[in-house]
């Protein structure tokens, strides 16, 4: 028997992760806050994504009990919205400890996809995409723009 589409993912969400963290190496403080993409950094970046696990982790925990991914009230329509305000409650914050959020987040979100039943995993169905959005479609995502920036500038 292969693998599920559930382990499928959550491989590629750390090959994905692993690569991205790659991408972050070398990088140091001036680097990481110049601004370049719109109005971020790579600290922008960076603290969105661990935003994202940050919110989508209980929601992962609540559709692995079998309750709905988003309490009543919460709507993730305004992406850009939701994205600027995990990047704003960064922006003073050292690196270092953006990065730490980073991985603790990332653990813990890859942590509350494993609780989550495989047969939830189908392709397009809600597990399904808010882990594969929110880890290895988004890590690539932004590591493509990290890896084009630093070969850009030489760095």
């Amino acid at each position: 028997m292969g693998a599920t589409t559930k382990d499928e993912l959550l491989n590629e969400a750390a090959r994905e992760y692993k690569a991205l963290h790659e991408t972050l190496q070398g990088l140091n403080e001036t680097q990481m806050t110049q601004v370049w993409l719109g109005t971020w950094a790579v600290r922008d970046i960076v603290a969105h994504i661990a935003g994202w696990h940050q919110q989508m982790s209980p929601a992962l925990e609540r559709l692995a009990r079998g309750e709905r991914p988003v309490p009543e009230g919460v709507s993730y329509d305004d992406v850009d919205g939701w994205n600027e305000r995990f990047a704003a409650a960064r922006r003073t914050t050292p690196v270092a400890d953006v990065l730490l959020e980073l991985d603790r987040t990332h653990e813990a979100f890859l942590r509350a996809a494993a609780a989550v039943p495989p047969e939830r995993f189908q392709v397009g169905k809600t597990a399904w995409k808010i882990v594969d959005g929110n880890s290895a479609h988004h890590y690539r995502e932004h590591r493509e723009q990290i890896r084009d920036w630093r070969t850009a500038q030489g760095i």
